[in-house]
């Protein structure tokens, strides 16, 4: 994981907060929402942002153009640091080097990228490849770190040369129960360690940030949470508007609060102070 800049570096933001719990956010509505919360920080990753925003599975079908596109816009929701996910890169050291530099020049406070084979996946799918260490390595020199397929052993090696060329973090996707997070977390116990807890799915067993923080980990990325209940939020509602049932005004915000959320008041105050 390699550091740019952004509105508070995202190593100060490590030590205030550990483990430093990132919800995903899929649009600009969701990071407000996740910073309206209270979360000192979030991230964007492909699998909910791939979802929402076209409406596909996250398998390497959507690259950096449309990505920056994404990212852009979501972070005009929030003023927060932000962690972005990367995939591999999208391509060799050449393309590792321009896709950092296109997140700098955003103020992206973070990245992560893949050891993964294109075409790359959701991490937390099956059939996954990854390139070979020198490759990774390489790309690492370049910008950042992550690893998993060949099974734990050759994983913890990955990671030792990852730390080596000078990633700052280290994520090691899916770990498949509580042996292997405790596995690594012990193999690198003096770097910053990040693992996925997603929710719905996924094979890491759940457990709380407090959990996750006492067994070393810093960060906890959550992909799924709010896209999934978002998901099954709106289903219900095409489904009662098809079937011509009212707003349960319970389950759903009013204009009020939505435009309280989307910061109208700030708008109408900046019409009132410049207008003739």
């Amino acid at each position: 994981m390699e550091k740019v800049s952004g509105p508070e570096s995202w190593n100060a933001v490590l030590q205030k907060h550990r483990p430093l719990v990132l919800p995903a956010a899929h649009d600009a509505l969701s990071a407000r929402l996740i910073e309206s919360a209270g979360f000192p920080a979030y991230q964007i990753g492909g699998f909910a942002l791939v979802g929402a925003r076209y409406g596909q599975p996250d398998i390497d079908l959507i690259h950096l153009g449309e990505r920056r596109a994404s990212i852009r816009d979501i972070m005009t929701g929030s003023s927060l640091p932000v962690l972005v996910d990367l995939d591999d890169g999208y391509g060799d050291v050449k393309n590792v080097t321009f896709a950092v530099r296109c997140m700098e020049a955003m103020r992206v406070s973070a990245v992560f990228i893949e050891d993964q084979q294109a075409p790359k996946k959701c991490g937390q799918m099956d059939d996954k490849h990854v390139i070979s260490s020198e490759d990774m390595v390489a790309k690492v020199r370049a910008a950042a770190a992550a690893l998993e397929p060949e099974g734990m052993r050759k994983a913890l090696k990955r990671g030792e040369k990852y730390l080596e060329a000078g990633a700052d973090a280290l994520y090691v996707e899916g770990p498949r129960d509580d042996k292997e997070l405790e596995e690594i977390a012990k193999a690198f116990g003096g770097a910053a360690l990040v693992t996925t807890m997603m929710e719905g799915g996924g094979e890491t067993p759940w457990h709380s940030p407090q959990e996750f923080g006492e067994m070393g980990y810093s960060m906890i990325l959550y992909p799924t949470t709010i896209i999934f209940r978002a998901a099954r939020a709106m289903e219900r509602a095409v489904a009662d508007l098809r079937a011509g049932r009212r707003l349960d005004t319970k389950e759903a915000m009013n204009r009020d609060e939505f435009m309280k959320l989307v910061g109208l008041e700030r708008w109408q105050e900046v019409e009132k102070k410049f207008q003739a």
